[in-house]
């Protein structure tokens, strides 16, 4: 990777991406399902139906059938052909711009820590929020599930669009970009950091690349988790109608009703202090267990497909 200009970071990431999200997309929804239940602000979601991920994934599978566990699945892959290629490739390509102009590594040849993750971070937010839409796409499916399945990718765009128009698809930018930029401050530097410093042991081989991969997990699902919570929240609620008491001209003392279209949550800081008020704290963490237990093997098929691509190079 000589050239800042190499396409193949992009490619291999965006590849190495859609490999992994096809093997853990099933955890990926009983983590949504468990995220978005027992909201007391939005009653279709109040009932808390999931015991753990065990259980929504038993359930969902008993109730709507295992292809309701891959709804939301093509958008998924969209997410990643266009957010895994953005952010794989932008970030190993700044990481080649600091190490050209001296940033990257100290005089003893060690890489700088701050430097790594600000390279992880900018990579993370900008690729998401260019993908956000997708994100919205496969959240929406995930959470209706066998509702969602007689309507495809298409249909589905098309309902968002019709019904809360751009800002619909951008819904959720906010802390969706905050979480991708959080995963990838800690995750990817810590991947690197372990691989080198494993390289003695292992060398640059699978083991190496398993090991290492599922100690980043680790540290970006506690960091995430809280801010991925939110962002299903918000990616998944609608304009609902609220009805309010209005006057008639003709007769003052007579009145109707309209309705006015409002949101749950006006807001991440909003969806956050409502979530904690209502739930209390630990609901920030719904979610965790399938959040790492998915993260674990995304990582390792991502990082171990991607090595492996990478030695076409």
């Amino acid at each position: 990777m000589s050239d800042i200009r190499d396409w193949r970071p992009f490619v291999y990431g965006g590849m190495a991406s859609i490999m992994a999200e096809f093997g853990t997309f099933p955890i990926d929804t009983t983590k949504t399902r468990l995220q978005i239940q027992g909201q007391k602000t939005d009653r279709s979601h109040s009932e808390l139906r999931y015991r753990g991920m065990t259980d929504a994934f038993v359930k969902i599978s008993r109730q709507e059938g295992v292809k309701a566990l891959y709804s939301g699945i093509w958008p998924a892959v969209l997410r990643q052909a266009t957010y895994g290629t953005i952010k794989f490739g932008t970030y190993y390509t700044l990481k080649k711009v600091a190490t050209d102009r001296g940033l990257l590594h100290d005089k003893a040849g060690n890489e700088s820590l701050w430097c790594n993750a600000a390279c992880a971070t900018m990579a993370g937010a900008i690729s998401s929020a260019i993908a956000n839409p997708t994100d919205v796409l496969k959240v929406r499916m995930q959470v209706h599930g066998r509702g969602t399945s007689d309507v495809g990718l298409v249909q589905c765009f098309r309902e968002i669009y019709v019904h809360e128009g751009v800002r619909g698809l951008w819904r959720g930018v906010g802390p969706t970009a905050q979480r991708a930029a959080v995963i990838a401050a800690v995750e990817l530097p810590v991947y690197d950091f372990c691989k080198l410093h494993l390289m003695e042991t292992f060398g640059d081989q699978v083991a190496n690349h398993f090991i290492s991969s599922f100690i980043a997990s680790l540290g970006s699902a506690i960091a995430s988790t809280p801010i991925d919570v939110i962002r299903t929240r918000l990616m998944n609620q609608r304009r609902v109608h609220q009805l309010q008491p209005s006057i008639t001209p003709a007769a003052t003392t007579t009145t109707t009703t309209t309705t006015t279209p409002r949101l749950y949550y006006t807001g991440s800081v909003d969806c956050a202090v409502q979530t904690v008020r209502n739930e209390g704290f630990r609901a920030l963490y719904k979610g965790f267990i399938p959040t790492w237990v998915r993260m674990g093997p995304w990582n390792i098929i991502f990082f171990i497909t991607y090595e492996q691509l990478k030695q076409f190079y």
